[in-house]
């Protein structure tokens, strides 16, 4: 059970890594970066700035509602991933809903905008792990299920899409999208194959202590998958096409006009870059999905549409996680006060 000093302690160990020389560091960096490229390409910002300025704030809201619904379906997802594997009766009865799931995702994509070294993930397997009653590693192993699936579900759609793209238009950047989707399709084989036939054997080498763990882990990366697979991957599917929707909203919303086709490579492209370890990926999401967006764009417009994507799924993922993350806490070290005292 966590105590109010633990609770206390998790806090400050996130400012620390918040504060941390690496953290700061990677904030520098990317900075750095996004200042470069934005005075190195002749970029005519006051262009830009009309553009934001003249953004239909209606479609823009639609824009952020679709983005937050999207983690509803995750959070539907991630349960009955774990649901799949839990053994006992009572499992579905300690599992949190939904919603609950969805905020958590927030928690961590929040934890991830502000760290380093994407240590978000561990944190809502953190705090699912104690929301649920189960173990971290455990339930770290529903979280790269749930990644697998992501995996699998962005191969298929990028596939689709450059299908759509070198059917329609004589675009170069079509081979790079093969290979990147040909090195996820590739790596989700090798992280499944690997757990199913040498965990065993990788078990039996680790000392006792880190056997138990290693066994929880596998236990709910395999045990997620091993029923409901058509639901988990339409779950993921809508949560991607939310994605979609909120950058086609972000491109109406400023009265441009892109490829629809172009719409999902983008959405994944971002996903794909915020992988970097630079807190939110910043430095090469920014970059990144600006270039693509080049391929329907000019320079002012591709700018503009990616400072206000990052508007929702940067700038309010901090203001709403990080609320979310406060909130957590408060009520959490209330209801210890509160359990402290009737026990006293």
């Amino acid at each position: 059970m966590i105590t109010n000093g633990s609770e206390r302690h998790r806090g400050v160990s996130l400012r620390r890594r918040f504060f941390s020389l690496p953290t700061l560091v990677s904030f520098g960096i990317a900075i750095a970066v996004i200042v470069m490229l934005s005075t190195s390409s002749g970029l005519d910002w006051d262009e830009t700035w009309d553009n934001i300025r003249s953004i239909n704030v209606w479609l823009y809201i639609a824009a952020v509602a679709v983005y937050y619904l999207s983690f509803l379906f995750r959070g539907y997802r991630w349960r009955v991933l774990a649901l799949n594997a839990t053994d006992g009766a009572g499992a579905e009865a300690d599992m949190p809903s939904p919603l609950h799931c969805g905020r958590l995702i927030i928690l961590g994509w929040f934890v991830n905008s502000i760290a380093w070294l994407r240590l978000g993930d561990a944190y809502r397997a953190l705090a699912f792990s104690e929301d649920s009653k189960t173990t971290f590693p455990w339930s770290l192993g529903t979280v790269l299920a749930e990644r697998v699936l992501d995996m699998a579900t962005i191969a298929v759609i990028i596939f689709t899409s450059v299908f759509v793209l070198t059917a329609t238009s004589d675009l170069a950047v079509a081979q790079y999208i093969v290979i990147m989707a040909f090195v996820m399709a590739f790596g989700v084989i090798a992280i499944i194959l690997s757990m199913r036939v040498y965990g065993a054997r990788v078990a039996r080498l680790l000392p006792t202590r880190f056997e138990t763990a290693f066994n929880r882990f596998q236990q709910g990366t395999l045990g997620s998958l091993r029923e409901q697979l058509p639901l988990m991957l339409v779950l993921g599917l809508i949560g991607w096409l939310l994605e979609m929707g909120r950058l086609y909203l972000v491109v109406v919303a400023l009265d441009l006009e892109i490829a629809i086709a172009l719409v999902p490579v983008v959405a994944l492209g971002h996903a794909i870059l915020s992988t970097v370890p630079t807190p939110g990926g910043l430095g090469a999401v920014e970059p990144g999905i600006t270039g693509l967006l080049l391929l329907s764009l000019n320079r002012d417009d591709a700018v503009s549409v990616a400072i206000v994507d990052r508007s929702i799924t940067y700038a309010s993922i901090v203001l709403i996680g990080g609320a979310l993350f406060l909130l957590r806490n408060v009520m959490r070290a209330r209801a210890k006060r509160t359990q402290a005292a009737v026990t006293s």
